[in-house]
């Protein structure tokens, strides 16, 4: 993968191996006439992406000595939630994508209808699988773990972000606007991501505040990466449909601030995202190099 160094690389490769296999576990198709649904779920779900939301729940949950079975659950999760927005976003009432992940949208190769239910499916999944004590023993922090993703899904974080996406169609934006959309649509997530981890390290919330604020730069970071690649990217290695915010009249990142000042942005974000982690020493340097990749990677 374009701009991953090779230890990142490997982490990259192992999460995505894991997650394909859960997800493959959690999805097992049944004989009766669900099976189209499930399929449509593991169109979505299996073989694509980075899976860099279940890599951060991995990393940061490395520095608090979590059992690696409890991250791949957490992160598991919040990919379900990912893929479903991914799911509905490709769907012609919204981004009317034909492609994802480098093959036929789930909405093109199982129709709308059975496509909407996928992401309805994944969506509650991902709550079915925190409240599972398989996730972790303590109910606290599983009723912890839920009531952040919730947050994260919904009108205050990625929901609400995607709404206002909607309406940049017919709305000029300014940066702050911008930045507020892209924090919720993009950034709730990653930020989800990165709280899991210390959630499920019972790290109090007062202990949080650098690894909030490396999340939230690394989240803006990916962000305007994402606008850059949009215009400069090569779409078979993207997957998907690129240069379709200009065409629709959106307001970037990187219309409002021009491309030397949005890359000299991007670098400011990725430099203040590993200074929040530097109380920590070598066991944070995955969550460094995955800073390191937002600026570099390719697609």
């Amino acid at each position: 993968m374009g701009g991953a160094s090779p230890v990142l690389q490997g982490a990259l490769t192992e999460v995505a191996r894991d997650i394909d296999a859960r997800f493959d576990a959690l999805l097992e198709v049944p004989s009766d006439p669900r099976a189209d649904l499930y399929r449509a779920m593991r169109h979505a779900a299996i073989g694509g992406g980075k899976r860099l939301r279940p890599l951060l729940v991995q990393a940061t949950a490395q520095l608090f000595a979590v059992d690696r079975d409890c991250a791949g659950r957490a992160g598991l999760a919040i990919e379900c939630i990912h893929v479903y927005s991914l799911t509905h976003d490709d769907l012609p009432a919204m981004d009317n994508d034909d492609m994802r992940h480098g093959k036929p949208a789930a909405h093109v190769a199982f129709g709308e209808a059975t496509a909407i239910l996928a992401g309805d499916c994944l969506h509650a999944l991902a709550f079915d699988v925190l409240a599972d004590p398989a996730t972790h023993a303590d109910p606290f922090v599983r009723a912890e773990l839920i009531a952040d993703l919730a947050r994260a899904s919904g009108p205050n974080g990625m929901a609400g972000g995607q709404m206002m996406d909607l309406e940049a169609e017919k709305s000029s934006f300014d940066l702050p606007t911008v930045t507020r959309l892209q924090a919720m649509k993009t950034g709730a997530l990653i930020a989800a991501s990165v709280e899991a981890g210390a959630i499920l390290g019972r790290l109090p919330i007062e202990g949080r505040t650098s690894l909030r604020g490396y999340a939230r730069d690394l989240g803006l970071a990916f962000q305007i990466a994402d606008d850059i690649l949009d215009v400069e990217g090569d779409q078979q290695l993207a997957g998907k449909a690129l240069r379709k915010d200009a065409a629709a009249g959106k307001e970037t990142f990187l219309s409002l601030l021009g491309l030397d000042r949005a890359r000299e942005q991007l670098r400011m974000l990725v430099d203040q995202a590993i200074a929040h982690l530097h109380a920590y020493g070598p066991e944070a340097d995955v969550l460094r190099d995955i800073a390191r990749f937002v600026m570099t990677r390719d697609h």
